[in-house]
């Protein structure tokens, strides 16, 4: 049996817009300058605080971050629905789900950032199984890899037979930390290169390839 942990936000669902209009609304609120969607997406993946302090070249959480992130989370579903945006899947996420939830050798897990009521909020949308996940919610932030080895605890998988599927350097990071395999995906937030310097044991270019490196 194998466990494959995924990553959420730019691994299954396609959250960027939704992320930096969330987090542009946030701080505007501040009377903080609006930032670049490259630089939303540079911290997908990364918990709120952190990635808030990080965009406001901070060098580590205070008071401010910490008020913000509630900001951010109370207003993250109104923005939702003002945009009408449900996060949609990459384009074949839905066929790699269906054939991995068909395999019973193969345990589908989540490790993301997102919040648990966010994380909630994609699996009803998509209809997803996950046997284990852990959000920003249970763990320290990613690249520490207790959001893979809680998982691997939960399920009574070892970290040699996990697979986390990721687009961000955090997701391989934490992958290799953990002693888990790391598959990068190139659809995500994070360039082809920036994976593999981050410890990526293998990119895919398209969903359907992580099958291979399930076997």
């Amino acid at each position: 049996m194998k466990l494959v942990l995924f990553d959420c936000d730019g691994t299954l669902v396609d959250s960027a817009g939704l992320i930096h209009e969330t987090m542009r609304r946030t701080f505007v609120q501040f009377g903080k300058r609006e930032p670049a969607f490259a630089e939303t997406k540079a911290i997908i993946g990364l918990t709120l605080d952190i990635a808030i302090s990080r965009m406001l070249g901070k060098p580590h959480v205070d008071d401010e971050d910490i008020e913000m992130m509630a900001y951010y989370k109370s207003l993250f579903s109104v923005v939702r629905n003002d945009l009408d945006f449900r996060e949609p899947l990459f384009a074949g996420i839905r066929e790699l789900m269906d054939t991995l939830e068909s395999r019973d050798e193969i345990l589908i897990g989540a490790v993301t950032g997102k919040s648990r009521r966010g994380l909630d909020l994609v699996t009803e949308t998509h209809g997803f199984k996950f046997v284990a996940s852990r959000t920003a919610d249970d763990c320290p932030s990613k690249p520490h890899p207790a959001m893979v080895t809680e998982c691997c605890d939960e399920t009574g998988m070892r970290p040699g037979y996990t697979l986390v599927i990721g687009d961000a350097i955090y997701d391989m990071q934490m992958a290799k930390a953990a002693g888990a395999t790391a598959i990068g995906v190139a659809w995500g937030y994070a360039s082809v290169d920036e994976l593999r310097q981050a410890g990526a044991d293998a990119v895919v270019s398209h969903p359907s390839e992580i099958l291979a490196h399930i076997g």
